[in-house]
C-alpha cells in the first residue's frame, strides 16, 4: 500500500500490465493509421506517461502534441473544464489521435470534442489507457480502449491525489476502508491468549472476534446461520468454512466503522486463511499480522491443571488431554505459520512471564507493523 496525504491506496495494476497493454494500443493503431503520419495529442497533466511510453512502442512516424485541460479537484471529477494550455500548430487535413490516460465521466472528452470542431481535422480519435464505463456519461465514440477498470478513483502512472502518485510505475486503487489493524490471534492452550486480547482490543480500540463466541451466538439466537451450522453439527461434520466465513463477515459488518478486528480461533487452515483474506479484501483491508504466544509445553501443562482446580473444565484436570490439545495446537499452527510467513505477516511473542510484560511485548510488536 502507499499513502498519499491523507489516504491509502492499494496495488490494483502492475507496471507490467500497463506495458503490455500500451503495446497492443500501439500495434493496433498503427495498423489503423498505415502509412500516414498521424499527429498524437496528449491532455495533461496525466496522460504525459501515457504519450510518453506510447510513443517509444509506435513503429512508425507519428507527431506529438499537448493541450492541458483540468476537471479534477482531489478526488472527483468536476463538470467545470478549464483549457489552460491550447493548440499551437494547424492541423487542416490531419489525422487526429487523442491520447487519453483516463476516461471516467467524458466530460473533458466533450471540451475536446468541441476544440477539435475547429480546427478542420481529417478524422479525430480517441485513445484511452484506462476506461470506467460506470461513470461514463456522453455519447462520444472510444475508438481504442486498453483496460476497463471499475468506477473507484485510481493514482500512478501519471494519475494523481491533489500533485501526489504521478510518478508511480504502476497503479494503485483507494481503499474505501483506510487504515485498520486486522490481528490473527493464536496461542496454545494455556497461553493466555484471551487475557490479551481482552487488553489488546482496548489498548487499539479493536474488535475482538472469537469463533466459539460467534458460533454460539447464532446457534443460541437460532439466526439462519446458526441453524445451518448447528445442522451440521448434529450430524457429527465439520461445518463447511464458507458458513464459518459468512458468520464472520456478518459480524465483520456489524462493526463496518471498527478501527480494525482480532481474529480468536480463525483460521484454522490454509484454505480457511485464503478465505478470510478474501473476506478482507472485499472490506478494502487486509490481515496485517498472525500474533503466536509462544510457551514451552511444561509450562503449559503446569497452568492448565492450575486452572483445572478452579475452572471445572474436565479438559483442564486431564493432562493426557491437555498434552493431546497442545499437540493439535501446533500441528494447526505450522501449517498456518507457513501461509503467513511467506507473506511476512507471521510473529511469535514470547508468552512467560507476567501478564503486563506479555502486553508489552505483544504491544510492540503490534505498534511496529
Amino acid at each position: 500500500m502507499v499513502k498519499l496525504h491523507d489516504k491509502y491506496f492499494k496495488p490494483f495494476i502492475s507496471a507490467k500490465q500497463i506495458d503490455d497493454v500500451m503495446q497492443r494500443l500501439a500495434t493496433e493503431i498503427a495498423n489503423d493509421v498505415g502509412d500516414e503520419i498521424p499527429v498524437f495529442v496528449g491532455i495533461l497533466n496525466g496522460s504525459f506517461m501515457v504519450v510518453s511510453d506510447f510513443v517509444k512502442k509506435y513503429p512508425k512516424p507519428c507527431e506529438v502534441t499537448f493541450i492541458k485541460l483540468a476537471s479534477y479537484e482531489g478526488v472527483k471529477s468536476t463538470e467545470d473544464i478549464q483549457r489552460l494550455i491550447g493548440l499551437t500548430q494547424d492541423l487542416t487535413g490531419r489525422t487526429v489521435i487523442i491520447l487519453e490516460d483516463i476516461i471516467d465521466t467524458g466530460n473533458t472528452l466533450a471540451e475536446v470534442h468541441r476544440i477539435f470542431k475547429n480546427e478542420k481535422v481529417k478524422s479525430l480519435k480517441i485513445a484511452t489507457l484506462f476506461y470506467k464505463p460506470e461513470a461514463y456519461k456522453k455519447d462520444f465514440k472510444l475508438h481504442y480502449v486498453g483496460i476497463e477498470i471499475p468506477n473507484k478513483f485510481i493514482v500512478g502512472y501519471g494519475l494523481d491525489y491533489d500533485g501526489l502518485g504521478r510518478n508511480l510505475p504502476e497503479v494503485y486503487q483507494i481503499k474505501q476502508t483506510q487504515h485498520m489493524t486486522n490481528l490473527v490471534l493464536f496461542g496454545p492452550p494455556g497461553a493466555g491468549k484471551g487475557t490479551q486480547a481482552e487488553f489488546l482490543k482496548e489498548k487499539y480500540d479493536l474488535v475482538h472476534i472469537s469463533t466459539g463466541d460467534v458460533f454460539r451466538f447464532n446457534i443460541k439466537n437460532e439466526t439462519a446461520l446458526g441453524m445451518l451450522a448447528k445442522s451440521y453439527i448434529d450430524k457429527g461434520q465439520l461445518v463447511p468454512d464458507q458458513v464459518t466465513i459468512d458468520m464472520l463477515n456478518a459480524e465483520v459488518e456489524k462493526n463496518a466503522g471498527a478501527k480494525g478486528f482480532i481474529f480468536d480461533g480463525f483460521p484454522r487452515t490454509n484454505a480457511q486463511a485464503e478465505s478470510l483474506d478474501k473476506l478482507m479484501d472485499s472490506k478494502d483491508s487486509q490481515i496485517n499480522a498472525m500474533i503466536a504466544l509462544e510457551v514451552e509445553d511444561e509450562i503449559l501443562v503446569e497452568r492448565l491443571l492450575g486452572r483445572g482446580k478452579t475452572s471445572g473444565r474436565a479438559d483442564d484436570a486431564n493432562e493426557t488431554i491437555i498434552r493431546n490439545r497442545i499437540t493439535e495446537y501446533y500441528n494447526k499452527t505450522a501449517i498456518l505459520k507457513d501461509y503467513y510467513s511467506a507473506q511476512d505477516k507471521y510473529f511469535g511473542v514470547n508468552g512467560v512471564g507476567s501478564i503486563e510484560e506479555i502486553t508489552e511485548r505483544l504491544s510492540s510488536t503490534i505498534d511496529n507493523l
